[in-house]
């Protein structure tokens, strides 16, 4: 726990375009397409959706969120799988952050998410050279909401996926028209849990000196 809150304390005080820090999720969607036709809204009358949809599969969101810079960048796949984590890190590595030296990113502690991943998706050459450039740093077992990619996945269920999108391809096209405001906006998140918070709010969870 500690790790993360100094981590992004660090990057707080004292940004680093070398060593950027970028906070990594996951969220799994379930796709709805409307059952019977709605009716657009006419002067007086509201838009009107049937209650009944049919369900169209599943996905999954990947994102990527730099909360100092202001910055996210989202993935939308039809599976949340090994080689679906080591695309998003190669994209971060190559199409992000091309200069950077080394880039450390916060990470829940799923079974994807880690260097293995891309020597199962990369030949051994590749995997190494991304691996050599992601320093990972992994929240506590039960304390996922220490990643602030979890707010920015809230925000992004709240204002673009909370309602029918039938397609991943109509999931793209939305996420994207949300993604793009935001980055132009540079919409970032101030954390203020810091170690001296946790050392006195979560004490508990300390080990204790005789």
């Amino acid at each position: 726990m500690e790790d993360v809150l100094t981590l992004y304390a660090e990057a707080a005080s004292a940004p680093d375009p070398a060593r950027p820090v970028v906070c990594f999720d996951e969220q799994p969607l379930v796709l709805h397409a409307d059952a019977h036709p709605g009716q657009p809204c006419a002067p007086g009358r509201p838009a009107r959706v049937d209650y009944e949809y049919r369900r169209q599969g599943t996905g999954c969101c990947l994102l990527a969120f730099a909360p100092h810079d202001g910055w996210r960048h989202v993935t939308v796949s039809a599976h949340r799988a090994n080689a679906d984590f080591a695309h998003a890190m190669r994209y971060l590595a190559d199409a992000c952050y091309p200069d950077a030296t080394c880039i450390r990113v916060v990470l829940d502690n799923l079974s994807t998410h880690t260097a293995a991943a891309l020597y199962q998706t990369f030949p051994p050459a590749e995997a190494r050279r991304l691996a050599a450039k992601l320093e990972f740093h992994y929240t506590p077992t039960h304390a996922s909401w220490l990643n602030m990619a979890e707010l920015e996945l809230a925000v992004l269920t709240r204002q673009c996926l909370k309602r029918r999108l039938a397609t991943l391809a109509d999931v793209t096209r939305e996420v994207a028209a949300w993604q793009a405001p935001r980055n132009h906006a540079a919409v970032g998140a101030t954390w203020r849990f810091t170690t001296t918070d946790a050392r006195t709010t979560l004490a508990r969870l300390y080990p204790q000196l005789a």
